[in-house]
Protein backbone atom coordinates (compact mmCIF):
# COMPACT_ATOMS: atom_id res chain seq x y z
CA UNK A 1 0.00 0.00 0.00
CA UNK A 2 1.25 3.49 -0.83
CA UNK A 3 2.51 5.18 2.34
CA UNK A 4 1.21 8.62 1.31
CA UNK A 5 -2.26 7.18 0.77
CA UNK A 6 -2.07 5.51 4.17
CA UNK A 7 -0.91 8.78 5.75
CA UNK A 8 -3.91 10.58 4.23
CA UNK A 9 -6.27 7.91 5.57
CA UNK A 10 -4.76 8.09 9.06
CA UNK A 11 -4.88 11.88 9.10
CA UNK A 12 -8.50 12.01 7.96
CA UNK A 13 -9.47 9.35 10.52
CA UNK A 14 -7.77 11.39 13.27
CA UNK A 15 -9.66 14.52 12.20
CA UNK A 16 -13.00 12.73 12.04
CA UNK A 17 -12.58 11.50 15.61
CA UNK A 18 -10.99 14.63 17.04
CA UNK A 19 -12.13 15.92 20.42
CA UNK A 20 -9.19 18.25 21.17
CA UNK A 21 -11.43 21.28 21.69
CA UNK A 22 -15.06 21.96 22.49
CA UNK A 23 -16.06 22.45 18.85
CA UNK A 24 -16.53 18.69 18.45
CA UNK A 25 -19.61 19.00 20.67
CA UNK A 26 -21.42 21.35 18.28
CA UNK A 27 -20.22 20.19 14.86
CA UNK A 28 -22.40 18.31 12.43
CA UNK A 29 -19.50 17.11 10.30
CA UNK A 30 -15.74 17.48 10.29
CA UNK A 31 -14.60 19.48 7.26
CA UNK A 32 -11.32 17.89 6.23
CA UNK A 33 -10.52 19.30 2.79
CA UNK A 34 -11.16 18.86 -0.92
CA UNK A 35 -9.32 18.96 -4.21
CA UNK A 36 -6.26 17.31 -5.66
CA UNK A 37 -3.87 15.77 -3.16
CA UNK A 38 -1.16 16.23 -5.80
CA UNK A 39 -1.87 19.97 -6.15
CA UNK A 40 0.96 22.44 -5.94
CA UNK A 41 -1.43 25.23 -4.93
CA UNK A 42 -3.18 25.11 -1.58
CA UNK A 43 -5.95 27.48 -0.50
CA UNK A 44 -6.43 27.83 3.26
CA UNK A 45 -9.39 29.43 4.97
CA UNK A 46 -10.09 29.95 8.64
CA UNK A 47 -12.98 27.63 9.54
CA UNK A 48 -16.07 25.96 8.10
CA UNK A 49 -19.36 27.82 7.94
CA UNK A 50 -22.89 26.51 8.26
CA UNK A 51 -23.09 24.97 4.76
CA UNK A 52 -19.67 23.39 5.14
CA UNK A 53 -20.59 21.93 8.54
CA UNK A 54 -23.71 20.41 7.00
CA UNK A 55 -21.95 18.95 3.92
CA UNK A 56 -18.52 18.14 5.37
CA UNK A 57 -16.64 20.00 2.61
CA UNK A 58 -14.90 23.40 2.63
CA UNK A 59 -16.25 26.37 0.69
CA UNK A 60 -19.59 24.99 -0.52
CA UNK A 61 -21.86 27.86 0.58
CA UNK A 62 -22.28 31.31 -0.98
CA UNK A 63 -18.64 32.21 -0.32
CA UNK A 64 -17.59 28.93 -1.90
CA UNK A 65 -19.59 29.66 -5.04
CA UNK A 66 -17.82 33.02 -5.33
CA UNK A 67 -14.45 31.31 -4.77
CA UNK A 68 -15.30 28.87 -7.57
CA UNK A 69 -15.99 31.81 -9.91
CA UNK A 70 -12.65 33.46 -9.13
CA UNK A 71 -10.79 30.19 -9.54
CA UNK A 72 -12.54 29.63 -12.87
CA UNK A 73 -11.48 33.09 -14.12
CA UNK A 74 -7.82 32.09 -13.75
CA UNK A 75 -8.15 28.44 -14.77
CA UNK A 76 -7.84 26.95 -11.29
CA UNK A 77 -10.03 24.06 -10.23
CA UNK A 78 -10.17 21.20 -7.77
CA UNK A 79 -8.03 19.29 -10.29
CA UNK A 80 -5.04 21.57 -9.60
CA UNK A 81 -5.82 23.05 -6.16
CA UNK A 82 -6.34 21.65 -2.67
CA UNK A 83 -8.61 23.55 -0.25
CA UNK A 84 -8.58 23.26 3.54
CA UNK A 85 -9.22 25.35 6.64
CA UNK A 86 -7.23 25.96 9.79
CA UNK A 87 -10.16 24.62 11.83
CA UNK A 88 -11.90 21.42 10.81
CA UNK A 89 -15.06 22.17 12.84
CA UNK A 90 -17.43 25.14 12.65
CA UNK A 91 -17.30 27.71 15.43
CA UNK A 92 -20.83 28.45 16.70
CA UNK A 93 -22.62 31.19 14.74
CA UNK A 94 -19.56 31.50 12.46
CA UNK A 95 -17.66 33.48 15.08
CA UNK A 96 -13.92 33.96 14.65
CA UNK A 97 -11.92 30.94 15.80
CA UNK A 98 -10.41 31.24 19.27
CA UNK A 99 -6.64 30.89 19.68
CA UNK A 100 -7.00 27.65 21.65
CA UNK A 101 -9.15 26.19 18.87
CA UNK A 102 -6.59 27.15 16.22
CA UNK A 103 -3.83 25.69 18.39
CA UNK A 104 -5.78 22.43 18.75
CA UNK A 105 -6.31 22.08 15.01
CA UNK A 106 -3.19 23.54 13.39
CA UNK A 107 -1.24 20.26 13.37
CA UNK A 108 -3.86 18.71 11.09
CA UNK A 109 -3.31 21.51 8.59
CA UNK A 110 0.47 21.18 8.95
CA UNK A 111 0.22 17.47 8.13
CA UNK A 112 -2.04 18.16 5.15
CA UNK A 113 0.50 20.72 3.93
CA UNK A 114 3.38 18.28 4.43
CA UNK A 115 1.57 15.56 2.45
CA UNK A 116 0.66 17.92 -0.39
CA UNK A 117 4.00 19.75 -0.47
CA UNK A 118 2.54 22.83 -2.20
CA UNK A 119 4.67 25.43 -3.94
CA UNK A 120 2.02 28.13 -3.29
CA UNK A 121 -0.26 28.69 -0.31
CA UNK A 122 -3.06 31.22 -0.69
CA UNK A 123 -4.56 32.34 2.61
CA UNK A 124 -8.23 33.18 2.28
CA UNK A 125 -8.69 36.10 4.62
CA UNK A 126 -7.02 37.82 7.51
CA UNK A 127 -7.34 35.07 10.11
CA UNK A 128 -5.62 32.47 7.94
CA UNK A 129 -2.93 34.97 6.94
CA UNK A 130 -2.26 35.94 10.56
CA UNK A 131 -1.76 32.29 11.48
CA UNK A 132 0.18 31.16 8.42
CA UNK A 133 2.09 34.17 7.08
CA UNK A 134 2.66 36.43 10.12
CA UNK A 135 0.72 37.36 13.26
CA UNK A 136 0.54 41.07 12.42
CA UNK A 137 -0.74 40.55 8.86
CA UNK A 138 -2.97 43.41 7.65
CA UNK A 139 -5.27 42.11 4.92
CA UNK A 140 -6.25 45.53 3.55
CA UNK A 141 -2.64 46.66 3.17
CA UNK A 142 -0.94 43.34 2.36
CA UNK A 143 -3.38 41.28 0.29
CA UNK A 144 -1.71 40.12 -2.88
CA UNK A 145 1.83 40.59 -1.50
CA UNK A 146 4.13 37.57 -1.68
CA UNK A 147 6.07 36.06 1.20
CA UNK A 148 8.43 33.09 1.02
CA UNK A 149 8.92 30.52 3.77
CA UNK A 150 11.33 27.77 2.86
CA UNK A 151 10.31 26.57 -0.60
CA UNK A 152 6.73 27.82 -0.33
CA UNK A 153 5.42 31.09 -1.76
CA UNK A 154 2.55 32.52 0.28
CA UNK A 155 0.03 35.26 -0.28
CA UNK A 156 -3.34 36.26 1.10
CA UNK A 157 -6.48 37.47 -0.59
CA UNK A 158 -9.75 38.73 0.79
CA UNK A 159 -11.93 35.96 2.14
CA UNK A 160 -14.82 35.32 -0.26
CA UNK A 161 -17.36 35.98 2.51
CA UNK A 162 -15.77 39.43 3.03
CA UNK A 163 -16.28 40.10 -0.69
CA UNK A 164 -19.96 39.24 -0.34
CA UNK A 165 -20.22 41.90 2.38
CA UNK A 166 -18.02 44.45 0.58
CA UNK A 167 -18.49 44.04 -3.20
CA UNK A 168 -16.18 46.93 -4.22
CA UNK A 169 -13.22 44.75 -3.14
CA UNK A 170 -14.08 42.12 -5.76
CA UNK A 171 -11.88 43.78 -8.41
CA UNK A 172 -8.88 43.67 -6.04
CA UNK A 173 -9.58 40.01 -5.34
CA UNK A 174 -9.63 39.20 -9.05
CA UNK A 175 -6.31 41.00 -9.51
CA UNK A 176 -4.89 38.95 -6.63
CA UNK A 177 -6.12 35.71 -8.22
CA UNK A 178 -4.47 36.73 -11.49
CA UNK A 179 -1.20 37.19 -9.58
CA UNK A 180 -1.56 33.71 -8.10
CA UNK A 181 -1.95 32.34 -11.61
CA UNK A 182 1.06 34.36 -12.77
CA UNK A 183 3.20 33.05 -9.88
CA UNK A 184 2.11 29.48 -10.64
CA UNK A 185 3.18 29.95 -14.27
CA UNK A 186 6.54 31.40 -13.16
CA UNK A 187 7.09 28.33 -10.98
CA UNK A 188 6.06 26.00 -13.78
CA UNK A 189 3.30 24.34 -11.80
CA UNK A 190 0.39 25.16 -14.14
Amino acid sequence: MDSIEESWRELEKACLGCEKCGLHETRTKVVFGKGSREAKIMLVGEAPGESEDREGLPFVGRAGKLLDLYMGYVDLSLENVYIANILKCRPPKNRDPEEAEKDSCIDYLRLQTKLIAPKIIVCLGRIAAMRIIKPEFKITAEHGAWFKKGDIWMTAIYHPSALLRDPPKKAEALADFKEVRKKAAELGIL
